[in-house]
């Protein structure tokens, strides 16, 4: 039989621990929800169980003569030199965006051709790219 003493720091320990888990649990869910997905155009088409109107980023090239410019939008490709995914935004783009240039993407989904952004990401110099986009270009120009 345990002392009153040791019941009580066992109470205590068990009640520490349970807590711990349970803010843990909130902690990762939290984070999972903020967690915005890097994704090329051959991602995309590959990917079979692909979620739609979630929020994610599509990176590439912005396609030479792809850039249609209209005063409520701009429309333009996006490539990985294998495949393309056509971009609509509404707002201003970065000063540096421009054809044939790197480009991300943040927005969601309409289907696996077709991405509405919410933001353009272009704000570095013109020799910067992303890691995991200099990579996807090193795979696909072998």
């Amino acid at each position: 039989m345990l002392t009153k003493k040791v019941q009580k720091r066992f109470s205590f320990l068990i009640l520490f621990i349970a807590l711990t888990i349970i803010a843990v649990f909130f902690i990762l869910k939290s984070l999972n929800n903020n967690i915005l997905y890097f994704k090329s155009p051959t991602d995309i088409k590959s990917e079979e169980d692909l979620v739609f109107n979630k929020k994610i980023r599509v990176g590439g090239m912005v396609k030479k003569n792809s850039l249609e410019i209209s005063d409520k939008e701009i429309k333009f490709t996006i490539t990985d030199f294998n495949n393309e995914i056509r971009v609509s935004y509404t707002g201003t783009v970065p000063n540096l965006f421009i054809e044939g240039k790197g480009v991300v993407a943040e927005g969601k989904l309409k289907d696996k051709k077709f991405f509405v952004a919410d933001r353009i990401l272009a704000k570095h110099d013109e020799n910067y790219m992303p890691p995991e986009l200099e990579n996807i270009m090193k795979q696909n120009a072998k």
